[in-house]
């Protein structure tokens, strides 16, 4: 009874400490990079606009499990993408995967002092709840979405300057 009773109060106590440091961490995460493009706006914005022009500059795109249902709709292998906002310097997208999750997409294109140049940068932002194995695995998020972000983006940037 007694090694019943200090295993629950053990995983208890390190449940509250878990639960006291997660809540030390952010309840918004916010990756961003960006890339400079040797184009004008014009030349990089229909490929941010219309998610059927998203196969030819971001990877995963060309899989069987995507489905894209609209120019502003896709199913990314049980992820929900919806273009919710386009404007003349940003595109603003939500992302909810298969377990719920929320995402928010914004991908803004900065004219520079030069009309044959702009900056494309892209974040992705995601409001957490208080449980500590959320706040704990989005320190990955840097890692992992930073990384395909980048490679996107270089992607976006090899075909625009064609």
């Amino acid at each position: 009874m007694k090694l019943i009773r200090l295993v629950f109060f053990s995983v208890l106590s390190l449940f509250a400490i878990a639960s006291f440091i997660g809540i030390l961490l952010p309840a918004n995460v916010l990756v961003s990079r960006a890339v400079d493009v040797m184009a004008p706006a014009d030349s990089v914005r229909p490929y941010l606009t219309d998610i059927h022009q998203w196969k030819s500059w971001m990877d995963g795109m060309k899989q069987a499990s995507v489905k894209i249902e609209s120019p502003v709709k896709a199913d990314l292998a049980g992820t929900q993408v919806v273009l919710t906002n386009i404007t003349d310097s940003s595109v603003v997208s939500t992302w909810l995967s298969p377990k719920g999750s929320l995402q928010t997409s914004t991908i803004r294109v900065i004219q520079t002092a030069s009309p044959a140049q702009v900056i494309v940068q892209w974040q992705f932002e995601q409001k957490l709840s208080w449980y500590p194995w959320e706040r704990f695995g989005s320190m990955m998020n840097d890692k992992i979405l930073g990384t395909m972000m980048e490679k996107n983006l270089h992607n976006l940037k090899t075909l625009s300057e064609q």
